[in-house]
């Protein structure tokens, strides 16, 4: 199975190349007669520098069934600024962090992640971009996280429908959660890219990281969004582990997600989408491997899970749409799959109240034993063009826990109420405030909390 997916990876690659010939081969057809009085097609314009700062107070209070009661309060700020992003030669930055402290929990520490932190200069009328600092390169996903330099070299904007880049990369692994960087662990690799109208994008890219003399892991990503015609469109991502953590275990597919949209109507819709992955902590299997001690066969196999599902949407009314939809997932390793039926619809503009509704569901089915419908309803409206209300409840909710032997745990719980409700305020053109509220009931606890964030863009 783990061949087909490389095989469809590779595949999906190659098709999105040649998705794009027949139609820039007919344009150069049928522009043949006007050739020689039609100008060339000007480059991209540069994108123009930008800044936001954020702030976000986040405050909850919980009770447990025993009576017992907690509480927990965050604040965090974020700072994010780009530079011009030149399309020929020119200097560039890039800085992009978020600064977390917690007042009401004293053993925990305030942290600092850093994702962008660069300086870069376009060279040779902008094909060539050499990149050095912390960055997030974004056509790796998940892995694209590295301090040290990049060098891309890419194609003349004008030249081709198609365009390639590639690009290489090396350094150290960045402390997500912390300034710094981790203790002898380096990361290298490279990508290859072709980038087309209408957001088109295939990459392919290898990375490898290195913890002490063992090889952590080598991954080979795929990542492709196609717009085929106007009303096809596929997105598609994948990772393949060429070796086991650390050497130990075998590699194969870790990855593997499609989402794909069919229009066949005007007012009519298909989506369809396939997930399927593992989850397995690297990290802590590499240094158990360095450190000598033992690790068990459950922790490399990880976690496994995998979804399949399509949904069939209908406009039935201007602004009105309706859907239905089915699926199946898998969240355990150990668990049987479970069905899940869904229906809803959305308006924007209910009965022409200017009230936006959204109203789902989702009924779960486990065998014949076990089943529970998961309801969301909102409702939300413009008050002005500086004031938006919100609020929403939904019937049930899902935890994500983590277990050092398999990775992450999906925890349903279907008897669980969350009501809901947001204020989007915009209180000038650079300047918004958002304030949200909600309240949790379980049997095994409540929750009351309370989220509010000022930005300010320039």
């Amino acid at each position: 199975m783990t061949r087909r997916f490389i095989t469809l990876s590779v595949a999906l690659v190659a098709f999105a190349a040649f998705a794009a010939l027949p139609a820039a081969a007919q344009s150069q057809t049928a522009a043949a007669p006007a050739a020689a009085t039609a100008p060339p097609e000007p480059a991209p314009a540069s994108i123009p520098r930008w800044a936001r700062v954020s702030f976000f107070a986040n405050v909850a209070s919980m009770t447990a069934a025993d009576g017992s009661s907690s509480s927990f309060s965050e604040i965090v700020t974020n700072v994010a600024a780009h530079s011009v992003q030149h399309a020929g030669n020119g200097f560039e930055y890039g800085l992009d962090a978020r600064f977390g402290a917690y007042p009401s929990t004293e053993d925990r520490d305030p942290r600092t992640s850093v994702y962008d932190a660069f300086v870069a200069q376009r060279l040779v009328d902008g094909r060539v971009l050499v990149k050095a600092g912390q960055m997030w390169l974004n056509d790796l996903g998940g892995l694209g996280s590295v301090g040290g330099a990049l060098v891309e070299v890419r194609q003349s904007s004008d030249s081709t429908r198609l365009r390639w880049r590639a690009g290489g990369f090396g350094g150290v692994e960045p402390e997500i959660m912390d300034v710094g960087y981790v203790s002898g662990v380096k990361k290298f690799g490279g990508y290859f890219a072709l980038d087309g109208n209408g957001a088109q994008r295939s990459v392919i890219g290898y990375i490898n990281v290195r913890n002490g003399d063992l090889t952590e892991r080598s991954v080979l990503s795929f990542t492709n969004y196609i717009p085929v015609q106007r009303s096809v469109f596929i997105y598609q991502a994948a990772e393949v582990d060429l070796s086991g953590p650390g050497g130990e275990g075998s590699g194969g597919l870790t990855y593997f997600f499609v989402n794909a949209r069919v229009a066949p109507a005007k007012r009519a819709d298909i989506q369809a989408t396939y997930h399927r992955g593992r989850s397995i902590d690297a990290r802590s299997i590499t240094d158990d491997l360095l450190n000598g001690r033992p690790v068990p066969s459950r922790r490399l196999d990880g976690f496994l899970y995998e979804s399949i599902g399509a949904r069939f949407t209908v406009e039935v009314a201007r602004g009105v749409r309706v859907f239905a939809g089915y699926g199946q997932d898998t969240n355990d390793r150990d668990a049987d799959p479970m069905d899940r039926l869904s229906f809803g619809l959305y308006t924007s503009n209910l009965f022409g109240s200017g009230i936006d509704v959204n109203v789902t569901d989702y009924r779960y089915t486990r065998g014949l034993a076990s089943s529970y419908d998961s309801w969301y309803v909102s409702a939300g409206r413009s008050f002005g063009p500086r004031l938006y209300l919100s609020g929403e409840y939904t019937t049930s909710l899902s935890v994500l826990r983590y277990a050092r032997e398999d990775g992450f745990l999906v925890e349903n719980r279907p008897h669980t109420d969350r009501f809901g409700g947001s204020a989007n305020i915009y209180l000038s053109r650079t300047l918004s405030l958002l304030v949200v509220a909600d309240y949790t009931r379980d049997e095994g606890y409540k929750e009351t909390r309370l989220l509010s964030g000022l930005s300010v863009r320039f």
